[in-house]
C-alpha cells in the first residue's frame, strides 16, 4: 500500500497518529517542523522522536516494535562486572552535555558520520539548559573516553546515543545510569530501534501498543527527586 508522508506545521503540538507510521521505513511518521524544545518535548512524550541524515528535512518516527530497557530488570552482564572492577572508571553526570553530544556525532570505525548536526546539538543544549537532557560521562583519570545523553520526562528516560573510546566505557556509563534510574522509580527507558548493541545490554523489543501505554503513565509521575546523579 502506499503511503503519502504527512508534513508538520507551525503547531508544535500537533504530531500524526502513531497508526500513519510507516510500514517501510518502519515507524515513519512525518517530516518537517523544527527541534524547538517545545516540539521536542511534545515529540518525546508521546513517543516520537527525530532522526534524520545529512541533506534531509527532519523526519520523526514511531516504529513498532520499539526496544527497551526497565531499569529495575537491568542486571549487568558478568563480563560488565568483571570490567566496572577492573577498569576503575569515574562516572559523573552533567559535567559536560554539549561535549558528549559532540563526541557522539564523531565519526565512527563502522560508519562516516552520524546523524547529530549542529542543529540537533543546539536544541538538545537548550533542553539541557531547561532540565531535560542529561548526560552520563565516563572519566580515565581526567580524561573523557565514554558517555552517553538523553531525554528525561516524569519517569521515563529517553536514550539518544552513547560512545566509547576505551573498550565498554559506554556499557559501564549506561548501566550507572540504569542503577540511578531504578532507585528513582523509572518506569522504561526508551532505546529507540533494536540492534546488537543495545541486546547486549538487556533491551528487548515490545509492541508499539505496549510502549505507548507504559509511557503514558511515565511522563505524568514525577520521580523521587530532581536529577541528582551522584
Amino acid at each position: 500500500m502506499n503511503q503519502t508522508i504527512i508534513w508538520l506545521n507551525d503547531d508544535p503540538s500537533l504530531f500524526p497518529k502513531h497508526e500513519n507510521a510507516f510500514e517501510e521505513p518502519n515507524g515513519l511518521l512525518a517530516a518537517g517542523g523544527d527541534l524547538t524544545p517545545q516540539r521536542l518535548l511534545n515529540a518525546y512524550s508521546l513517543g516520537i522522536f527525530p532522526w534524520y541524515n545529512p541533506g534531509e528535512p527532519i523526519l520523526w518516527w514511531s516504529p513498532d516494535p520499539r526496544s527497551v530497557v526497565i531499569p529495575k530488570e537491568f542486571e549487568p552482564s558478568r563480563s560488565l562486572r568483571k570490567s566496572i572492577k577492573k577498569m576503575n572508571l569515574s562516572v559523573t553526570s552533567d559535567t559536560c552535555f554539549t561535549r558528549i553530544m559532540q563526541e557522539c556525532a564523531k565519526p565512527r570505525e563502522d560508519q562516516a558520520g552520524t546523524w547529530i548536526n549542529p542543529e540537533m546539538i543546539s536544541s538538545y543544549t537548550e533542553l539541557h539548559k531547561s532540565g531535560y537532557a542529561h548526560s552520563i560521562e565516563c572519566w580515565q583519570g581526567n580524561e573523557l573516553v565514554g558517555g552517553l545523553y538523553g531525554i528525561s520526562i516524569g519517569r521515563a528516560f529517553f536514550g539518544e546515543s552513547m560512545f566509547s573510546r576505551v573498550s565498554n566505557a559506554s556499557k559501564i556509563a549506561f548501566a550507572s545510569l540504569c542503577r540511578y534510574l531504578s532507585d528513582q522509580n523509572f518506569e522504561i527507558i526508551d532505546c529507540q530501534v533494536h540492534n546488537p548493541h543495545l541486546a547486549s545490554l538487556g533491551a528487548r523489543e515490545i509492541p508499539r501498543h505496549e510502549f505507548l501505554s507504559i509511557l503514558k503513565d511515565a511522563i505524568v509521575n514525577p520521580p523521587k527527586e530532581e536529577w541528582n546523579f551522584g
